[in-house]
């Protein structure tokens, strides 16, 4: 197999999900061996950041980017639709520090990769065959990821709540073709308590029922809720009815879970290199995806 890269350069525009700034990204074709870059091109020298796991800064609320002085946030969804559409080598143009939230999928990635085309270079793919099991575990969190020889790159992720509405959810992706259909269009989800806590924090200033699936599952009050659903932009819920908050109807009953695949191929494109294997998660989240990917690149470097 040769490495891809796309046949012509598309550019999108958004609200940042933390920062609320209006931003552009531009995905650009990019040379055999260049790999996946983030360029921050308000900044002076516009500097360049490898997308590689080491250089994950911060994963509390997605997967944060930096090299030196710039940083570049919620770049998963776009890595994703990289990875799984088989594009090796892509240089992304920022405007700011995140890249834009979107609709909370990576649909629109996927849907304009399809788009522009994909081109095929001269020079040869490399892989990372799994020969032998790897796995991380965080014990305080139950979080686990493994991953298995396989003949392709699979995923099957488990996500567990102790909540009434989202409790055990699992997905499974046994081949990359599968993600335009089963993955791509699958939101990020987060509980109310979540965004009570990031709103007080100063956080998802571009968060909405546009980009995200809300989900209500802790009884308040109706005037509670009513100022949650202001500050958001949201229409009133009725306070006595758990259940998921959202504009557009979910995908699929166990849309959470296949967002949460989504996330670790987004993440494990870090390892900057086509995996043979498959990988079993279990209560995923960009830390433990960071740590993974992380150690499957100190394998890689071994070989």
């Amino acid at each position: 197999m040769k490495q891809n890269t796309l046949r012509n350069s598309f550019t999108l525009q958004g609200k940042g999900l933390h920062t609320g700034l209006k931003l552009t990204v531009t995905f650009n074709p990019a040379p055999e061996n260049h790999g996946y870059k983030v360029q921050r091109i308000d900044l002076p020298g516009q500097p360049i950041i490898d997308a590689i796991a080491e250089n994950v800064v911060e994963t509390t609320r997605g997967t944060v980017l930096a090299m030196g002085e710039a940083r570049c946030s919620t770049i998963e969804h776009a890595m994703a639709a990289l990875y799984a559409l088989g594009v090796d080598n892509c240089l992304l143009q920022v405007d700011g520090p995140e890249v834009p939230i979107l609709d909370g999928s990576a649909e629109i990635y996927v849907e304009n990769i399809m788009r522009v085309g994909i081109v095929e270079q001269e020079a040869e793919r490399e892989y990372f065959v799994i020969s032998k099991e790897l796995k991380v575990e965080d014990e305080h969190t139950g979080s686990s990821l493994a991953i298995e020889p396989s003949d392709g790159f699979g995923v099957t992720a488990t996500i567990a709540f102790p909540g009434k509405v989202l409790s055990n959810q699992t997905a499974e992706l046994t081949d990359l073709q599968q993600f335009t259909t089963d993955i791509a269009a699958a939101r990020t989800f987060c509980f109310v308590r979540e965004v009570e806590m990031m709103l007080a924090a100063g956080l998802i200033k571009g968060g909405d029922l546009d980009n995200a699936i809300v989900i209500y599952e802790q009884e308040k009050t109706q005037a509670e809720l009513d100022v949650l659903a202001d500050r958001i932009g949201a229409a009133h819920h009725d306070a006595s009815e758990l259940g998921y908050i959202q504009t557009k109807p979910l995908m699929w009953d166990n849309e959470p879970a296949r967002h949460k695949l989504l996330d670790i191929i987004g993440d494990m494109a870090l390892v900057g290199r086509r995996i043979h294997g498959h990988i079993t998660a279990t209560r995923p989240g960009h830390t433990i995806n960071n740590r993974f990917a992380r150690l499957l690149r100190q394998e890689l470097n071994k070989a």
